[in-house]
């Protein structure tokens, strides 16, 4: 088992490691990570204006006479969530290449917006359609970010740029500095979108379709939680490895549920990143809440005893670290096992649930560190079937974990009583000084 276990550590979970740093997939992530305030608080107007209550009272038909004006806010910042990632990503991938960070950003922004085909509307003009700022746009967003800045950082390392004297002011200076890259830029972008009227959307969607549709089936959602506990069980940040890549595509789901039920049709996907959160990470990565319960109601050590103890209250807020590195589940093969397993069995459940119909699919960004049947109830937006279903999880990992833990615990147990006779014959054989 340590062979095996020192095998995969050196072959996959180190360089999967590194390869979550790599400075693009980081600044993707940084810049998802950012956006996630205006999601969350956007997305919760989607609540409002869809309230989880019957349609004869009084507040659905408020809600449904004002829906127009209370999904402003959610049109604002979930609904063009593209475009504050890219503002993000922009940021951050500059930020790590030492260049003028907001430059960057702007920039980005500004590549992002020229992939937007303008349409007409007769006797008004044109305008810019939204449809593309939101989750669907979002791999055009990574990838119009990354030439942006790449563009910059090209101009700066081959000195092709305008600087200032010494006596200028820094602010002044950045901007006349970011002038070149941002014309070139602008310009190349203007040349594909409306010289040669490339809807570069399209394309991207094409290429990426296969991914999207994967992502979204059995198969795509038990991948990411299995290695997302693997490299756990190694001490690895499991969700900031995986999740570098495979938040984008998570937030496409959670983009297009969210515009589905803003314009009222199905939901066409199964798993954004809240399904996960709500229905397989109960108590954090590896659904270790029922591991804590086990541990309350089966602990015969003193150290499980007072673990447990102490690993409630954060657990029950989905902040596992202390049960992770405390009991410790890394690189304990005991554990290991339930660690996985369970998470895959949930995950299947949950799929299967919401895939026949028995719960809604998650659309609402809820924080993350509510307690698992508020946040599923919110993310569904209000299905009382969704906190069935959680405490259906909680249970199937509390039985799983169970036996699992005994076994361990007494492991704990024999230790401190060994412990125990080798104190106590230690101070027996001291000579008494009286």
């Amino acid at each position: 088992m340590q062979r095996f276990m020192d095998f995969l550590e050196k072959y996959l979970s180190i360089p999967m490691a590194k390869l979550s740093e790599q400075r693009h997939l980081r600044a993707i992530r940084d810049g998802v990570v950012s956006s996630l305030p205006f999601i969350i608080v956007g997305s919760m107007f989607l609540i409002v204006a869809f309230p989880p209550v019957p349609e004869s009272t009084g507040l659905f038909k408020w809600a449904v006479a004002h829906r127009s004006q209370i999904l402003i806010p959610y049109q604002l910042t979930m609904a063009i969530m593209s475009l504050y990632i890219t503002f993000g990503i922009g940021y951050n991938l500059a930020k790590s290449y030492k260049l003028d960070a907001l430059s960057g950003a702007q920039i980005a922004v500004a590549s992002f917006l020229l992939t937007l085909v303008p349409a007409t509307i007769k006797d008004a003009g044109l305008f810019l359609p939204m449809g593309n700022l939101g989750g669907h746009g979002l791999f055009m967003a990574m990838i119009v970010s990354i030439f942006s800045v790449e563009i910059m950082r090209f101009c700066n390392r081959k000195n092709i740029t305008i600087r200032m004297p010494a006596q200028v002011p820094p602010s002044v200076a950045r901007s006349f500095e970011a002038l070149i890259p941002v014309a070139f830029v602008i310009l190349f972008m203007t040349t594909i979108t409306v010289v040669l009227g490339i809807d570069v959307h399209s394309l991207v969607d094409k290429a990426v379709a296969p991914i999207v549709k994967t992502g979204d089936s059995l198969f795509g959602v038990l991948l990411p939680v299995f290695l997302i506990t693997f490299f756990w069980s190694f001490g690895i940040h499991g969700v900031s490895v995986v999740g570098a890549i495979a938040r984008p595509v998570w937030e496409v789901y959670l983009g297009g549920n969210a515009a589905a039920v803003a314009d009222g049709n199905p939901m066409p996907y199964v798993a954004p990143e809240t399904f996960f959160q709500w229905f397989v990470w109960i108590g954090g990565s590896g659904a270790t809440l029922g591991l804590v319960l086990a541990m309350l109601f089966f602990s015969k050590s003193s150290y499980s005893k007072a673990l447990g103890k102490t690993t409630l209250i954060p657990s029950i807020f989905n902040i596992n670290e202390p049960v992770i590195f405390g009991v410790p589940i890394v690189l304990n093969p005991m554990l290991i096992i339930p660690f996985i397993i369970i998470p895959l069995i949930t995950t299947t459940i949950s799929y299967f649930a919401t895939t026949l119909g028995f719960i809604s699919p998650t659309y609402v960004m809820a924080p993350w560190t509510l307690p698992a049947p508020i946040g599923a109830y919110l993310a569904t937006g209000g299905d009382w079937r969704a906190i069935v279903l959680v405490v259906v999880n909680i249970f199937i990992s509390f039985l799983i974990y169970t036996p699992f833990f005994k076994m361990y615990d007494q492991k704990l147990l024999d230790e401190e009583q060994a412990q125990a006779e080798e104190n106590k014959e230690t101070h027996s054989s001291e000579p008494n000084m009286a």
